[in-house]
């Protein structure tokens, strides 16, 4: 029987309780504010990283896992584990999906990087998926399957309340000139097939308001919606509007809402959220 241990990065969106009761390691990115550098979950929380973003001089810098960090927690798998097999976060994003990719050369244990074309919440949903069936015994390839199907039915919309960040951090740069000479433009972004793409854009906080009610009502009309995530970077009042609305909408539907990671809190900027979940 297959023994599969399944590791992740650190933009993903993972409560402490599922990350024991699953047995989840996490290989974490580095961040650095105005020259000092620090390690994503463990000498920076997200809140405490939010508060010094919002005091730095320049815009956070984020690194993928260095090859040492993903070595240092493969090394730490116990033997008795037949494969590794670690979900990163969608390469339009980050590169460490090619970070990961390398660690295969370096090691002699069975060893598989998968790119789960998401990050946060919506990473969650696969990785989490993956740590249970592992448990029961499930081989690479099972899991693989079963993961490709829950990203094949996620969903993910983000709120950009201020772009600065976000064209600084050149993950929209097809749009740059575009957009850098609008003022109060407010984005809905979406994420699917690798790729984040701009839904709709406009001025001032109405835009996303207006779309989010579309959004709202997809999910009254989608069946065996399966989990539900509201990730942000600072500001909870229209999140917990969005809250009150999913909760009268899908009241048997779990949700988490938390903050975001310090890579998406970068690029996302102040006032940013996001909207995922998935279907069955």
């Amino acid at each position: 029987m297959s023994k599969v241990k399944i590791i992740t990065d650190s933009s993903v969106q993972l409560t402490e309780e599922e990350i024991k009761e699953n047995d989840i390691s996490i290989v974490p990115l580095t961040i650095e504010i105005d020259g000092h550098t620090y390690t994503d979950g463990v000498d920076i929380s997200r809140k405490k990283f939010v508060e010094e973003m919002d005091a730095s001089k320049e815009l956070p810098k984020t690194s993928q896992p260095s090859i040492g960090a993903f070595m240092e927690v493969i090394d730490n798998v116990p033997d008795d584990y037949t494969d590794i097999l670690s979900l990163n976060m969608t390469k339009s994003i980050s590169g460490t999906i090619n970070a990961a990719r390398q660690i295969k050369e370096m090691t002699d244990r069975n060893y598989e990087a998968v790119d789960t074309e998401f990050t946060d919440r919506a990473m969650a949903f696969q990785v989490l998926k993956a740590a249970k069936i592992a448990k029961a015994g499930k081989s690479v390839d099972e899991i693989k399957t079963a993961i490709n199907n829950i990203r094949d039915h996620t969903y993910l919309y983000m709120g950009i309340t201020s772009i600065e960040n976000v064209l600084r951090g050149g993950r929209l740069n097809r749009f740059a000139g575009t957009l850098s000479t609008l003022l109060n433009l407010n984005l809905v972004l979406t994420m699917q097939n690798n790729s984040l793409d701009i839904a709709k854009r406009g001025r001032g906080r109405k835009t996303i308001e207006k779309y989010m009610k579309n959004v709202m009502e997809e999910i009254k009309g989608l069946k065996n919606i399966k989990s539900i995530g509201i990730s942000y970077v600072d500001k909870l009042d229209y999140v917990n509007e969005l809250k009150a609305q999913l909760q009268e909408i899908v009241p048997d539907v779990p949700l988490l809402i938390r903050v975001t990671s310090p890579v998406i809190a970068t690029h996302a900027g102040t006032g940013a959220f996001a909207i995922e979940f998935y279907t069955e």
